[in-house]
């Protein structure tokens, strides 16, 4: 069994699924307006405020204000520290969707019941795996030849 499950490789901040959308929109592009990424993800601008304001403590996203003309403009873009934590964010969920099923199967196959003093397998434990090595493994729905 591996030491830690992939999910602890999880970022916090983009468990959030609005934080996680603005992140991957700005992840493609030098920076973007505001009101871009606040109709790419479909929030409110209070919304999307809070949300910016969040990744921004944790910079991971830039914001710049600035005019074009005589109307202000909010840009938003992704900092080199916020681009490596998506990227890192991205394997995590990959490695967690790669796991599946796999861990519920290892522990079944291999369960472990120690003595607490020991730390040996208990003499229940030994004579369950040995009855589990006699077993032939069926498929469900299939029955043994």
């Amino acid at each position: 069994m591996s030491a830690t499950h992939p999910r602890h490789d999880l970022n916090d901040e983009l468990l959030h699924p609005v934080r996680l959308s603005v992140v991957a929109a700005l992840a493609d592009v030098d920076r973007a307006q505001f009101g871009l990424v606040r109709d790419s993800v479909e929030l409110s601008d209070s919304a999307l405020s809070k949300q910016v304001a969040r990744l921004e403590r944790a910079g991971y996203v830039a914001v710049e204000k600035g005019r074009v003309g005589r109307q202000s403009r909010t840009w938003l873009s992704l900092t080199a520290v916020g681009a490596t934590v998506y990227r890192r964010h991205l394997h995590a969920l990959e490695a967690v969707a790669a796991t599946g099923s796999a861990g519920i199967i290892s522990a079944l196959l291999n369960p472990v019941a120690v003595d607490a003093v020991t730390a040996e397998p208990t003499p229940d434990e030994r004579a369950s795996r040995q009855r589990r090595l006699q077993t032939p493994l069926v498929a469900p729905g299939t029955t043994s030849a």
